[in-house]
Order: structure tokens, then C-alpha cells, then sequence
């Protein structure tokens, strides 16, 4: 899949956040948030993929489930346990089904693996939960994302050992509220100027929540062409701002029906989507032939000489 990180003229694609639940939250990661987003068109789906203790791969944001009245985390319990405390979850598997040849999947990783796993990727799963998705989706219809940098690393390591193509993207943005104040900022510093972690990582799509977007991941992701996805863009502000063309490559939206309506409204404009793009100097030559008249400075003997000619003044 050609990748334009920033190119005037081309359409942002967009995500469905959670499989665009919208604000109901108990549809998140469900099969009618799914469907609907697959009805409305959206360009990727984006599910949030967790492992069960006994190795199912269930799509679910939360990192604890309510079980028999206590907050259990969820790669404690085997999957019939986990079933019985989110009877509307989805399975992984049956996501990449559905998704194919309908839309694409953006594969948001909840999970890490033990830290002597990473010295071999194949061995994570991390590398399990991408494998799977490319048994059911061409790489270019597969992207994975997530918080942790040498979930990336591992990542893209198999992937390039194994020739596969696909854009791995290292998540600017966590929350930091439970951290003590200087490393909030040590850690937020580090994603808006996120030069080492993306060399570290090795990762090749810069994923910013909007407001590190704007602060500075945007403008690192264009000076050194990589593709920007921005998160989670809601208000019709943000989207107006974030799917104008060229302005970023993917945007999430927990509303894609919004969003895309707001796309739409970028169509045919002067750099809208129906639109063939033009060089700037392509540009001016198009452009009406504007006349550029002198400027004349009026000096006295000239406006003697007009009024003479008009007959106002006396010789």
C-alpha cells in the first residue's frame, strides 16, 4: 500500500474507534458497534485486543472486568470466565472475518509479553496476535498500534525478517495523572519531541493523541515523512481540522458516521478530494490574468498639465 504521509489532494482516511461505539461505551468492541461502522463505510476498524490466561485473543479496552462483584484483571481468567463477565465481547478472529473485504483493521495492541520473550520476537504476543491478523488480511490492510516501544520493536523485527509490508505505529499520548509531576513531564516531553523513541522502536507510523498532534508529533511526523494517525478526534472542530486533506494519513473517531460526513464536506474544494493536485507553480499559471496597473506618482506640474487638458485651469 503506497503510503502519502502529507500530500495535498488526498482524503485522510478514517477509523472507527473502538469500532465506533459512539458515547455509549457498552458498545465498544461489540458486534453492533461493528456493523454499523462497516455500514457506514469507514475506511479502517479499529479494535482493542487483550490475551486471556489460557491464550484467547478477545477484543476488550478495559484492563479489568467485573466479576461476581470484584474488578478482576482480565489476563487472570480464562476465557469461559471472561465470557461470562462480558457476554457481549468479541473474538479476535471472528473480527478479521467480518472485516474482510470490507474494510481495513487497525489492530490497537492492550497486551505485553514476559521481558525474556523479547530477545526472540516470534515468541511474543505481540508477534501471535499480528500473525493472525495477516492469516485473514492482506498487509496492506493491516496496521498495529500501541503504547509500548519495544512492543513495536518486536513487531517490526518479525515483520521485516518475514517480508511482511505493514505500518506498526508506537501511541504518543498515555495517561500520566498517576505519575509524580516531573515524570509527567519527562514523559510528555517525550512525546512531543518523540525523535528516540521512534528511532528505538524502529517504528514507521507516529500515532498521536490530537493534542501531542498539535503540540509537536505532527510536525516531527512531517518533517521526516512518516504517516500520521491522530486520536480520538470527536468534536466537529478537531475533525474539520484533522481531515482536511493532507493534514494527516489516518484519523480515529469513537463517531466515524461524523466523520466522514465531515470529509465529505472537504470534497471538491480548491484542495478537496475530487480534486487533482497541482504543483504551486502549476497553480499560478492557472490562475486569471491579473493586469498590474503603474502606480502613478502625481506631481504638480502633472495635474497642471491634466487640468489644462480638461479645460479647469486657465493658462
Amino acid at each position: 500500500m503506497p503510503i502519502h504521509p502529507r500530500l495535498p489532494g488526498r482524503p485522510v482516511l478514517v477509523s472507527a474507534h473502538r469500532c465506533g461505539a459512539g458515547d455509549d461505551r457498552s458498545l465498544e468492541n461489540t458486534r453492533p458497534a461493528l456493523e454499523a461502522a462497516l455500514a457506514s463505510g469507514v475506511d479502517f476498524v479499529e479494535v482493542d485486543v487483550r490475551r486471556c490466561a489460557d491464550g484467547t485473543l478477545v477484543c476488550f479496552h478495559d484492563e479489568r472486568v467485573t466479576l461476581q462483584g470484584r474488578r478482576v484483571r482480565l489476563e487472570s481468567l480464562d476465557y469461559a470466565a471472561f465470557a461470562a463477565a462480558a457476554p457481549q465481547h468479541l473474538l479476535f478472529e471472528d473480527v478479521l472475518r467480518l472485516l474482510a473485504g470490507r474494510a481495513r483493521a487497525h489492530v490497537d495492541l492492550k497486551l505485553t509479553s514476559p521481558t525474556s520473550s523479547y530477545a526472540d520476537p516470534a515468541s511474543t504476543h505481540e508477534v501471535a496476535v499480528t500473525r493472525l491478523a495477516l492469516e485473514h488480511l492482506r498487509p496492506a490492510d493491516v496496521i498495529v498500534t500501541t503504547l509500548v516501544d519495544k512492543s513495536v520493536r518486536a513487531v517490526r523485527d518479525w515483520a521485516d525478517a518475514h517480508g511482511h509490508d505493514i505500518l506498526v505505529g508506537l501511541s504518543l499520548g498515555r495517561p500520566v495523572t498517576e505519575l509524580p509531576w516531573w515524570r509527567q513531564v519527562a514523559a510528555r516531553l517525550s512525546e512531543i519531541r518523540p525523535a528516540r523513541r521512534i528511532r528505538a522502536s524502529r517504528a514507521n507510523l507516529v500515532v498521536a493523541q490530537y493534542t501531542v498532534a498539535r503540540l509537536g508529533a505532527a510536525s516531527f511526523a512531517r518533517r521526516h515523512g512518516i504517516p500520521l494517525l491522530v486520536w480520538t478526534v470527536d468534536s466537529e472542530r478537531g475533525l474539520r481540522r484533522w481531515l482536511r486533506p493532507g493534514r494527516a494519513w489516518l484519523v480515529t473517531s469513537n463517531h466515524p458516521d461524523r466523520a466522514l460526513a465531515v470529509r465529505d464536506a472537504h470534497r471538491g474544494g480548491r484542495y478537496g478530494i475530487g480534486a487533482r493536485w497541482l504543483h504551486p507553480e502549476e497553480r499560478v499559471a492557472l490562475r486569471p490574468h491579473r493586469v498590474r496597473r503603474r502606480r502613478r506618482t502625481v506631481t504638480a506640474r502633472g495635474a497642471r498639465a491634466r487640468g489644462l487638458r480638461a479645460g479647469r485651469i486657465d493658462p
